[in-house]
């Protein structure tokens, strides 16, 4: 099972200069914990998580002025869709992170998340090499 088997291919994704609020509306729209974030002076995407909305906004952060490329991770880990599922997984669970950038050369093709492949093992049977 490979990457592009079970990732997201609908991904959100916004820019630099939305706010928090923003991006926060977009993916509660789209029930997902993720954005992308396209900025054409970086050198690769980057991610906003619910995690990051909400440690900026424990510290004290305006969510209606504060940037999103204020709290982004930049230089995010980017997965292949060729890779397999449990190169993926390993990766996430050694970088402590919960999802994966997906990308063909520089586009942004998906989404890989935590549940997606938690979803995939428990339907599939479990992890294969």
């Amino acid at each position: 099972m490979f990457v592009r088997d079970v990732m997201s291919p609908a991904v959100v994704t916004v820019g630099p200069t939305h706010t928090m609020r923003q991006v926060a509306k977009v993916m509660a729209a789209r029930k997902v914990g993720a954005a992308v974030v396209h900025d054409p002076d970086a050198d690769g995407p980057g991610i906003l998580t619910e995690r990051d909305m909400l440690e900026a906004i424990a510290f004290g952060q305006d969510p209606d002025t504060e940037p999103a490329s204020s709290h982004l991770t930049k230089d995010a880990v980017v997965a292949a869709p060729d890779w397999p599922l449990l190169q993926a997984a390993q990766a996430m669970v050694s970088g402590g992170f919960r999802h994966l950038v997906v990308c063909e050369g520089d586009e942004v093709v998906g989404v890989l998340s935590v549940r997606d492949v938690l979803r995939a093992w428990t339907e599939r049977g479990g992890p294969t090499t």
